[in-house]
């Protein structure tokens, strides 16, 4: 069985990464990079036109995504563009996190 000190802690390592996700406009950035289209990576003016954000608002939400290791940049020349990160390790992370979380509910129910 899985202890709450364990869910804390495993709340804890991934807190970055939750806040990231919890954003819609971060959210509508995902969405934009897991088009088909997007796999190459997009530029931060492309982003701008599929999210309808400011420039300096897209720079700023691309970096808390960077920050929590999902989104990835790579520059050719003068031009960097933006894609989802291959490092799931906190996916994963968050995965481990909502089946302790689904264990206890589920023994908590059966002790009523």
């Amino acid at each position: 069985m899985t202890d709450l000190k364990q869910i804390q802690s495993e709340f804890a390592n991934i807190s970055t990464f939750l806040t990231a996700l919890g954003d819609e406009k971060r959210q509508a950035i995902i969405i934009a990079l897991l088009k088909k289209n997007a796999c190459n990576g997009l530029q931060a003016t492309d982003l701008t036109n599929a999210t309808h954000l400011s420039r300096p608002a897209v720079s700023h939400h691309l970096k808390i995504l960077k920050d929590a290791h999902l989104v990835a940049m790579r520059s050719e020349g003068t031009k960097n563009f933006y894609y989802l990160s291959h490092n799931i390790k906190e996916i994963d992370q968050l995965k481990t996190l909502l089946d302790h979380v689904t264990e206890i509910i589920k023994q908590t129910g059966t002790k009523k």
